[in-house]
């Protein structure tokens, strides 16, 4: 099997159903705990599929509240609601992505020799510094790390390595079957003190010992401290799109992307899908790994195979210049949102010149995201006290 993560939605319900019994209290005692890549009993691994909905959030939610009461499983489901605050907060500053796209530009272009040594080396699992070469190796032979080792990976990078924090996340985005534009450079930048302006993360051994169940050596060359880094640019807020969360009726054609491949979650019974169209995105980020490329483009077959089933019509998976031929004129169209990252900055252009040319684009959010992305504002916390009323806003029955 060339993947952990077999790229099927098949795949995806069984992962689902297999973590149910420790979404709970038992997640919430070890949900910390980088246990090594041969035991993630103690996690959910369906972030790869999350982030491309192949389960959608909403269907995780409900079903862990089919098991659960709210309260005995609500550090998983924050979890789960953390990625979706990550992604409004980048909706209403999109400048930030488009910024650190630049910076990784300009920073690879400017690295001096000993940097450049230091980068390379970072990446390669070279540094002598043994819990952050084992993890840099597991995120290049396997697209996954654990989510606490990420923190201490992306502070050792920056505090002890002296390493830009762009050129980090974008070493994580190339890699990372779950890359998520969102979540990892946010993520990034919250440790360094750039998202909470002040509050940095700085890896302890102690507690890397405690939490890898003492699976490394002593790490001594650790930087002592994780003074915040400081952005002299602000990112304006801006406000979010009115985009609908229910599609028109009638016949329509259905564009697929990489980042929503259940599209039959949110179609209405009233429209009428006549051709499916699905995009493949998989290498709109500038050196993205082969592993992750291959996964994308196996989750957009197995989402083409399904959609042309359950709809009765051919589903073709078209690459992006072939799209513009590929999408029929005098048709209305139907897209997922297009949250801020790399498919989104490829397919707007060309959903463009579709309407330019007379044709009606329709995109359709989410009620998932329609119900909490207004509240990410500011910090997460104010996500966090919407959760409770959110979820029985859609119906999924929590106290």
């Amino acid at each position: 099997m060339p993947f952990a993560w077999p790229p099927a939605r098949e795949a995806a319900r069984n992962r689902l159903a297999a973590f149910l019994p420790n979404s709970g209290s038992h997640y919430a005692r070890t949900r910390n705990h980088d246990l090594g890549p041969n035991d993630r009993s103690n996690v959910s691994l369906l972030s790869p599929y999350v982030r491309h909905r192949v389960v959608s959030e909403a269907e995780i939610v409900s079903a862990v509240l089919e098991r659960f009461a709210p309260s005995t499983a609500e550090k998983f489901i924050q979890e789960v609601v953390w990625r979706t605050y990550w992604k409004g907060w980048l909706e209403h500053r999109p400048s930030v992505w488009m910024r650190y796209l630049t910076d990784v530009t300009r920073l690879r272009d400017g690295l001096g020799g000993a940097a450049v040594r230091r980068l390379t080396d970072a990446e390669a699992g070279n540094t002598g510094i043994a819990c952050f070469d084992a993890w840099a190796r597991e995120l290049t032979e396997t697209g996954y790390m654990h989510n606490h080792a990420r923190m201490w990976f992306a502070s050792i990078w920056i505090y002890t390595l002296g390493l830009p924090w762009q050129l980090g996340a974008d070493f994580f985005q190339r890699h990372l079957l779950d890359g998520d534009p969102a979540s990892n450079t946010l993520s990034w930048r919250w440790v360094c003190g750039l998202q909470t302006q002040g509050k940095t993360y700085l890896a302890r051994p102690d507690n890397i010992d405690t939490y890898t169940s003492g699976r490394f050596e002593p790490t001594p060359r650790l930087a002592a401290s994780a003074p915040p880094l400081e952005d002299a640019e602000s990112a304006p807020r801006v406000p979010l799109a009115a985009i609908p969360s229910v599609p028109p009726e009638g016949d329509v054609t259905l564009l697929v992307t990489e980042d929503d491949l259940t599209p039959d979650q949110w179609l209405s019974r009233g429209t009428t899908v006549r051709r499916v169209v699905v995009a493949d995105t998989a290498d709109a980020y500038p050196g993205t790994s082969e592993r992750v490329v291959t996964f994308k483009r196996a989750l957009l077959h197995d989402a083409s195979q399904r959609l042309a089933a359950l709809y009765g019509v051919p589903a073709p998976i078209v690459g992006v210049p072939a799209l513009p031929v590929a999408l029929p004129s005098g048709t209305r169209l139907v897209v997922a949102d297009l949250p801020v990252g790399p498919a989104r900055g490829t397919l707007l252009a060309i959903l463009a010149d579709t309407e330019r040319r007379g044709d009606r684009v329709y995109r359709v959010r989410r009620a998932w995201d329609q119900q909490f992305w207004p509240y990410a504002t500011a910090g997460f916390f104010k996500v966090k006290d919407k959760i409770p009323a959110g979820l029985r806003a859609l119906g999924l029955g929590a106290g």
